[in-house]
């Protein structure tokens, strides 16, 4: 029951400012979020890659008020994958957009987040990567969806992702399903009403694996977005009946989260990527990631009182 409240404050001024100002907050987050700026994260790459996994990068920050914003963010990117083409980590590193951070929300803004993400598709592809585009409230999916299709005409490679908790997912994810595609999973980490969403976690998990089923027996690239380890099970089975090796579907998780897991799946053969946030807008991100399971939420809170 916590969850909607967290994700209630997630959108809270009041709370972004307390929660932001208190001494004890910083050293929680870093679990999630290891850095501000590409400087300090490139250790991170280095480290994860070394270890012989993959990455997938999110600039953070989402609720953006001006055209001039969503450049600085588009031209964040741009100095990521220069950074990543100096490493050499074009073919480990991806990246992942929200499309709000980018201007969608702004007025015209699916024609700005269009013109400001193509740029980074492009830069990414020269460099032998590609972009995931996030999966936000149901409100922006069909603008999302319109500016992958449009991305793929050019970048095939364009990835999306499709969120297990809403009702139209499973038509989503037949759509999706086609060859070259590449169509993350996950359940879901935005407050959404009844009308459109299922609001226990048992119907979210059922409809996670009907819609991976789907995608394993598709024609395209699946990536399964979860720390569930019933449902990481599921999804190998799912691969086997479906006839798929090892190199044609993946696993992603959060960096900070069951780091022991990605390092088992990756030494038995698994792509396993690990989804690394950075930045200074942090709090929205944060938020969802306290809300998503109460574990994490307990890790803060306890942190909070001893270091308090």
């Amino acid at each position: 029951m916590l969850g909607p409240v967290i994700l209630a404050a997630s959108r809270s001024d009041k709370m972004r400012r307390l929660i932001s100002a208190a001494p004890v907050t910083k050293p929680v987050v870093d679990r999630f979020i290891p850095g501000e700026t590409v400087d300090q994260v490139v250790p991170i790459i280095k480290d994860l890659t070394g270890k012989g996994l993959e990455v997938t990068m999110d600039v953070v920050g989402e609720d953006i008020t001006t055209p001039e914003q969503s450049y600085a963010a588009r031209d964040a990117y741009l100095e990521l994958i220069g950074r990543l083409e100096e490493l050499g980590l074009g073919t480990k590193a991806e990246m992942s957009v929200k499309l709000s951070m980018f201007g969608q929300a702004l007025e015209g803004g699916h024609e700005l987040a269009l013109a400001n993400v193509r740029p980074v598709v492009e830069a990414a592809a020269a460099i032998g990567t590609t972009v995931t585009l996030d999966a936000e409230d149901h409100t922006t999916l069909d603008s999302m969806f319109a500016i992958h299709e449009e991305l793929r005409k050019d970048f095939p490679g364009t990835g999306c992702v499709i969120q297990a908790y809403l009702f139209r997912t499973e038509a989503d994810a037949r759509r999706l399903a086609e060859s070259g595609s590449r169509v993350r999973l996950v359940k879901g980490a935005y407050k959404e009403p009844a009308e459109v969403a299922y609001q226990q976690k048992a119907e979210t998990d059922k409809a996670y694996v009907r819609i991976l089923k789907i995608l394993m027996e598709g024609e395209g690239y699946p990536m399964i977005g979860s720390h569930d380890p019933r449902l990481i099970s599921i999804a190998q089975e799912l691969a086997r009946t479906a006839g798929r090796k090892l190199d044609e579907y993946e696993f992603q998780m959060l960096y900070g989260i069951r780091s022991d897991e990605h390092l088992r799946l990756a030494a038995e053969g698994h792509r396993m990527r690990v989804y690394t946030a950075y930045g200074t807008d942090w709090y929205g991100y944060f938020m969802r990631r306290l809300a998503e399971k109460p574990a994490n939420l307990v890790f803060f809170l306890r942190s909070m009182i001893t270091r308090g």
